[in-house]
């Protein structure tokens, strides 16, 4: 027993050399008589004193999260080199489009439509590459009449004709006479669409046609092509586009996308519907006066029917209400002030972030998050914006606070199992089936696991350099560590302290038996 304190005071000994010393016995490996010597020290001190309390969950440091999210905050921006060539070819396609259906003789309805662009690229939202556009075709129309389907809380509506019309829109209505087909407006625009790309000729490459979509009022087009580095500018790329095959060796990669939704638009004379007037809760946040400006003015219906199956014939042909526009336009001016968030707040530097959170967490999880989407964490943002109204509690110096604020009140309505529509409070976005239960309960495990380990998702991962099989880089040692000679010096003490205290622990072995 009198062997004991010496041998563990002979183990600290050569731990705390191997550590000063690593060069010795090779940096970064544990010797076996090192792991042997800490495995009897833990278990002497469970066995013979009193156990400690068990350890708090990790949590990591707030100053190394915040220093992730403002890193990868700085990934976001997009390059205006991208921004030009994408939003060039996606404006060359959208004029020869809707040039196109200007001179549609065999469908006179959509002579009159216009395009209204929206989504995250208009919003100034869009993360990470601007390979995402949305563009709505919108129908003029009568005036309209709506029926709410009570099952689906104030999101979806079975939409008439006010009366009869022998105008061109007839072509889309059911065999009332009045209601006007959501599948017969799809279809046909669908159709026009494929015709289009038949006849659309660009020099710099090729769209298609994505296969159909259920429950999605869009049609997606793509182009795809290679995209290389032309080596030149500060990582500037030049956008190589090839029309139906590619290079031998070369991958070919989705580089655009464009989804185009049909949308009836309901002039601003007629009022909003019911469930969406106690909606857009911005009285303390943008004032009373632009509320009622924005109420004011028109609505959209677009294609889009409920998820789920055995649906009702109504709801087969139903419309989901649309308020896209309005949305660009408070997103885009959102303080008190009307500044922009670039300058003066950076709300929408935190959005992109949750945006990149929630596309890392259904990369990771596609099966388990499939019903979640970027519209619940806009939907989660636009309900916090009503309530930090000052623009000085969007700071660009706050960005790392602001966005666990906002990642908390995320995974608070996520715990609630409550994330109402900002602009039809009724319907509850996180309520079944859409979202089920269990996806819910998955979902709130893993946002409380990143945020107590301060969102490692968003750390911005360095590329491991590449090494030559030819050559091996120098590698200049760290200041104040120990020279290569220092250490040819230690290594004799260091086995003969070694051998020492392996000697001690065999005796004391000896004497227990």
């Amino acid at each position: 027993m009198r062997l004991l304190p010496v041998r563990l005071e002979l183990d600290d000994r050569v731990e705390s050399l191997l550590e000063k010393f690593p060069c010795a016995v090779g940096h970064g490996v544990e010797t076996g008589h090192l792991r042997l010597c800490r495995s009897a020290r833990s278990s002497q001190n469970t066995s013979d004193g009193p156990k400690d309390p068990p350890a708090e969950e990790e949590q990591t440091d707030p100053s190394i999260s915040y220093r992730w999210i403002r890193e990868r905050a700085q990934r976001l921006i997009l390059r205006r080199t991208d921004q030009r060539w994408a939003s060039e070819l996606v404006n060359h396609l959208r004029e020869k489009f809707l040039s196109y259906l200007k001179q549609e003789s065999t469908q006179p309805y959509y002579q009159s439509v216009s395009v209204l662009n929206s989504g995250s690229y208009y919003e100034m939202v869009k993360i990470n590459n601007p390979n995402e556009f949305d563009m709505m075709v919108v129908f003029p129309t009568p005036r309209l009449t709506w029926v709410e389907l009570p099952e689906y809380h104030g999101l979806h509506y079975s939409v008439c004709l006010a009366r009869s019309t022998h105008s061109d829109i007839r072509i889309f209505l059911l065999d009332d006479g009045l209601t006007i087909s959501a599948s017969k407006v799809l279809e046909e625009t669908r159709r026009l669409v494929r015709k289009f790309l038949s006849t659309y000729k660009d020099r710099k490459g090729h769209w298609r046609l994505t296969r159909k979509s259920p429950n999605s009022p869009a049609i997606t087009l793509v182009l795809k092509g290679v995209q290389e580095d032309n080596g030149e500018g500060e990582g500037e790329e030049e956008v190589a586009l090839v029309k139906e095959t590619t290079e031998e060796g070369q991958e070919e990669k989705e580089l655009i996308s464009l989804d185009i939704v049909p949308a009836l638009e309901v002039p601003s004379a007629q009022r909003w519907p019911v469930a969406a007037r106690e909606g857009l809760d911005v009285k303390r946040w943008l004032g009373r006066k632009a509320r009622q400006a924005l109420t004011s003015r028109s609505f959209f219906f677009v294609p889009k029917k409920p998820a789920g199956r055995n649906l009702t014939p109504t709801a087969k042909e139903s419309w989901r209400i649309s308020f896209s526009h309005i949305e660009k336009e408070i997103i885009k001016n959102h303080g008190q002030n009307r500044t922009c968030c670039e300058k003066n707040a950076d709300n929408k530097q935190c959005f992109k972030l949750l945006k990149f959170l929630i596309e890392a967490l259904k990369q990771r999880f596609p099966q388990e998050l499939e019903p979640l989407c970027s519209y619940h964490g806009k939907t989660a943002f636009l309900h916090m914006l009503s309530s930090r109204v000052s623009d000085a509690q969007w700071a660009p110096r706050l960005l790392p606070r602001c966005f666990m604020l906002l990642l908390e009140a995320f995974e608070s309505h996520v715990r609630d199992a409550l994330l109402p529509h900002f602009f039809v409070p009724t319907c509850n976005l996180f309520a079944a089936p859409a979202f089920p239960p269990r996806v819910l309960a998955f979902l709130r495990g893993v946002l409380e696991e990143q945020r107590k380990l301060g969102v490692p998702l968003l750390q911005v991962v360095q590329p491991e350099p590449l090494l030559s099989p030819c050559c091996t880089p120098t590698l200049s040692p760290p200041a104040n560590s120990p020279t290569p000679a220092m250490c040819s010096m230690a290594l004799p003490f260091i086995m003969t302290v070694a051998v020492i205290a392996l000697s001690c622990s065999v005796l004391y072995l000896s004497s227990e038996f």
